[in-house]
């Protein structure tokens, strides 16, 4: 039946599996963020954390010579990376596993470079770096995206609504202060532009759309597609306080 109830899962999928992204980005700020690395050549190992179908992971794969490893919750997004990497031909250097970013099944400093766009603040900006950290190599990168104030004024509309999304926004000195405090030197922080907003927002309002009719009725998804309608519109209105901010560090 088309009104039958879908689950939380299934929407995330159905509406974000043919994305390049699954989130706010692009491939000119990943690079803008790889840029900051030094030694690149050298880097073997990387993890992607959160990874999604690998939008930024093969951005990563053609700027780094090194392996990368990608990790996100839902398989089917995993299956899909891996089915990219080989029309790519980068399936000898890229992998998707499917894993908890929580719970990483790898060997304490394993890794010369740890990413993560967009899924740092689910579990808390400062418990993300600090866990990570024990999975670097000395002298190893982090470098994730995070949403964060970047004005004085911080609006209480903007504040409840990634506290109910069971998030937070702090400042980015706050943040870099996290960073030095969790074992790193601090190497760069830039905010991303409106334009990765748009990037994610426009094509998840067309996903939207077309599922309202293929599921016309459906309570969990008018809910959800409310939400979302909801986060875009509060963009608009505060986006001169608040925004993602790539953060980079390099650990001691």
């Amino acid at each position: 039946m088309e009104n039958e109830q879908i689950s939380i899962d299934e929407l995330l999928y159905e509406i974000h599996a043919g994305f390049e992204r699954q989130g706010i980005g692009s491939p000119e700020m990943t690079v803008k963020a790889l840029s900051f690395l030094d030694n690149i050549n050298k880097i073997s190992r990387v993890l992607d954390l959160g990874c999604g179908t690998g939008g930024q992971t093969m951005i990563i794969a053609q700027n780094i010579s090194g392996k990368i490893t990608g990790i996100d919750i839902y398989p089917k997004f995993i299956d899909i990376l891996n089915d990219n990497a080989k029309k790519l031909n980068l399936q000898e250097r890229v992998n998707g596993i499917v894993g908890n970013i929580e719970e990483l099944p790898f060997q304490k400093e394993e890794f010369d470079l740890i990413w993560s766009e967009g899924v740092i603040d689910g579990i808390g900006f400062e418990k993300g770096v600090s866990y990570w950290n024990g999975f670097l190599k000395k002298n190893g990168y982090i470098a994730v995206t995070c949403p964060s104030w970047i004005a004085d004024e911080h609006p209480k509309e903007v504040q409840k609504f990634w506290t109910d999304a069971g998030s937070r926004l702090d400042t980015i000195d706050h943040n870099i202060s996290v960073i030095q405090k969790s074992g790193y030197n601090f190497v760069a922080a830039f905010t991303l532009p409106e334009n990765c907003w748009m990037n994610y927002f426009i094509p998840r309002e067309a996903a939207n759309s077309s599922l309202f009719k293929k599921h016309l009725g459906n309570k969990t998804l008018e809910e959800y597609v409310k939400g979302d309608n909801y986060e875009m519109e509060l963009y608009q209105k505060y986006k001169q306080y608040y925004g993602y901010v790539f953060y980079i560090g390099r650990k001691k």
